[in-house]
């Protein structure tokens, strides 16, 4: 894992663009690789990495890396976990190999095939490869969209980084405010793609790359949607075959997981993900250790994960370390938490003192069980959405029958209890507004008192769509909707990329198993079978040693953090009752939250 940037200049560039404006970059990035530093530097090119050493620890594979011939050089964040395999079929057609690293491998594809090489790799990533020859940068991301990449077109070429504030380092962006981020910020509580926080620069689309030529980029190609694999139609097998199909895709996908020339940990909570990835590292006798949170907030409640996480660690034979967190230390914490939040969100904390944990304790790698729910229809949504939606459209059917709700709606959100009932009436009549409705942390009606009239208008203008920022799911049922959905929003704006800044923040590669775009496909013509609690339980029974029944009929928590009573004194100061939309008591904390975050992270969006 680490960190990428660069620079590439435009055949008329006037400014000579030193090394140091790439270093600058690097710079802002030290803890995504504190193993190493490099900077290479070409004919209108400089590139820049940042090195967490898992894979040959040796020198001999730091970035920025070149071919033996001279015709390319590449900076590559991630990890390719069927590098061995695609080596082996490599070294058959005579190639040599002077490393053990992936990204020795990866160069050598690119070499040989190009773009092409995409659809080979097992991974999560984000790379850059320089031709020598052609002058020309190909940039690429993972289908899931695990590790993130930015770029932004300037005056003189065009520059890219891991970071949008490794970007804003380089003092070649302005940090001006991008409307249709901080619009969709406070709808969704997190940045949608490809917009970022900060006005002209952009993420790579998920499953895309994209050339750029003489320091000009050219229109993104996707060459991965991950929202075809749920428009996909059934091929119906019995339970049983079912049940055989998950544990073998499953199983395979941890096992890839496990490549590492370093010590592995698990972030292990009471739930079924973490617990079946712990189970089936237990069965492949990995020498891994579980890592849990506790509050004292949530002690002897149901959402205490510590006693139910301790149990399976025992169940299982593994190590298992708790680290309790207090107040105290989250407010001591924040100013670090805003400094590394790449982009603003009402998430990642949960992660931030996971990741915390597991570096206290030396370790490189963790696997986390994120995207279990959206892939086995886990969440309690893909329940309601499908029934809410119909009941949306049958309502929205009935002449008069949507003045009505307005009315009664609006009504019963005038104490802010309940401030999400007001779009009932606007978005009730399809999936995906009902599940802007769950979702959503404002409506749109609410962002002029919170930006102002114009930038209101120019951001929901800018995001697009009805819910804005979305488009229809398409997929073969309402409740495979709900995971494309879920995948497409939820988890790739919010989950993985929390995960990202608030592991590396920690020198902490993270890994998602259940994030894994060869396992989607794998499970991509049975995923109707998980309707209704079916793909969890078998989730749960897919090592050999199933997961103990009152795991898999526990109810579900989510990895929870305190943040209710944690900000009625973090943000006691804060004068709330200047803000309506923020003063009421029974303000939803994530709210207030989203407030501090674009005050004190980013300037307050301005």
């Amino acid at each position: 894992m680490c960190g990428i940037a660069g620079f590439v200049s435009t055949p008329d560039a006037l400014e000579p663009w030193p090394v140091e404006t790439v270093r600058l970059m690097t710079d802002r990035m030290q803890l995504r690789g504190p193993d190493g530093e490099g900077i290479w530097a070409g004919d209108g090119v400089v590139l820049g990495h940042r090195r967490l050493a898992i894979l040959d620890l040796n020198v001999r594979s730091d970035q920025p890396m070149v071919t033996t011939n001279g015709d390319y050089t590449i900076v590559f964040n991630g990890e390719i976990y069927n590098f061995r395999e695609l080596r082996r079929e490599l070294e058959a057609e005579g190639i040599a190999f002077h490393t053990t690293s992936d990204t020795e491998v990866l160069l050598a594809l690119y070499a040989r095939v190009g773009e092409r090489m995409l659809p080979l790799l097992r991974g999560m990533f984000a790379l850059a490869i320089w031709n020598i020859r052609s002058r020309e940068l190909f940039l690429a991301r993972d289908p899931y969209g695990i590790k993130p990449l930015y770029y932004a077109q300037i005056v003189g070429g065009l520059i890219f980084a891991s970071q949008v504030k490794a970007i804003i380092a380089s003092a070649l962006v302005a940090a001006n405010s991008e409307p249709a981020a901080v619009a969709g910020f406070y709808l969704w509580g997190s940045v949608p793609e490809p917009w970022t926080i900060y006005r002209g620069v952009f993420a790579l689309p998920c499953g895309s790359w994209l050339r750029v030529r003489n320091g000009i980029a050219e229109a993104p190609v996707c060459w991965n949607d991950i929202r075809d694999n749920w428009r996909q139609p059934a091929i119906p097998q019995s339970t049983a075959e079912l049940q055989e199909t998950v544990r073998q895709a499953v199983t395979g996908s941890v096992r890839a997981h496990l490549v590492s020339d370093v010590p592995v940990s698990v972030f292990l909570s009471g739930g079924i993900d973490s617990g079946t990835i712990a189970a089936l590292i237990s069965e492949m006798g990995a020498p891994v250790e579980g890592i849990t949170v506790g509050f004292d907030e949530f002690s002897a409640k149901q959402v205490d994960e510590v006693p139910v996480a301790a149990a399976l660690a025992e169940h299982y034979g593994l190590p298992h370390h708790v680290r309790r967190i207090a107040r105290d230390e989250f407010e001591q914490d924040i100013p670090f938490i805003l400094d590394a939040m790449d982009q603003p969100s009402i998430d990642g904390v949960n992660t931030w003192f996971a990741a915390k944990a597991a570096a206290e304790r030396g370790y490189k790698v963790v696997l986390s069980g994120v995207g279990g729910d959206e892939l086995f229809y886990g969440y309690s949504l893909m329940k309601e959405l499908p029934r809410r939606a119909s009941q949306g459209k049958f309502i929205a059917a009935i002449p008069g029958a949507q003045s009505l709700v307005r009315t009664v709606s609006a009504y019963l959100a005038k104490g802010e209890r309940h401030p999400k009932l007001k779009g009932i009436a606007d978005f009730m009549g399809s999936l995906e507004g009902v599940y802007f409705l769950k979702r959503c942390l404002f409506l749109p009606q609410d962002l002029p008192t919170l930006m102002g009239e114009r930038a209101a208008r120019e951001g929901l203008d800018r995001l697009a769509g009805s819910p804005p920022g979305m488009s229809p799911a398409n997929a073969v049922t309402d409740a495979a909707g709900g995971c494309l959905l879920e995948s497409t929003h939820y988890m790739r704006n919010q989950l993985l990329r929390d995960s990202d800044w608030a592991s590396m923040a920690h020198s902490l590669e993270l890994r998602t198993p259940f994030v894994d775009a060869a396992l989607l496909h794998a499970l991509r013509s049975v995923h109707t079978g998980f309707v209704g609690g079916v793909g969890k339980r078998m989730l749960g029974q897919s090592p050999k040693s199933a997961l103990p029944n009152k795991i898999i009929s526990r109810p579900k928590t989510g990895f929870g953090v305190p943040m209710t009573d944690w900000l009625s004194a973090a943000t006691c100061r804060r004068d709330w009752q200047s803000m309506p939309l923020l003063a009421n008591r029974g303000t939803p904390w994530a709210r207030r939250w989203a407030k501090v975050v674009l005050d004190e992270g980013f300037n307050g969006g301005a």
